[in-house]
C-alpha cells in the first residue's frame, strides 16, 4: 500500500474516535437524564470503540 492511503486511513480513525468521544461521552457526562439512561449510552459508546478498536487494528494490520 502506499503511504498516503495509510495516511489518509489514520487521519479517518483518529476523526472517528474524536467524534464518538465528542458526541458520545458528552452526553454521558453533562446529561440531565436519569442514572439508567447515561448507563445505557455509556454501554453503546463502549461498544462503539470496540468496534473502532477492531476495525483500525484489522486495518493496520491488513495494510501493514
Amino acid at each position: 500500500m502506499s503511504k498516503g492511503i495509510r495516511w489518509l486511513g489514520n487521519i479517518v480513525f483518529v476523526a472517528l474516535f474524536a467524534l464518538v468521544t465528542f458526541f458520545g461521552l458528552g452526553p454521558v457526562l453533562m446529561a440531565d437524564g436519569t442514572l439508567q439512561e447515561r448507563l445505557i449510552t455509556l454501554g453503546v459508546i463502549i461498544i462503539i470503540y470496540i468496534i473502532l478498536i477492531t476495525a483500525f487494528r484489522y486495518w493496520r494490520k491488513k495494510n501493514s
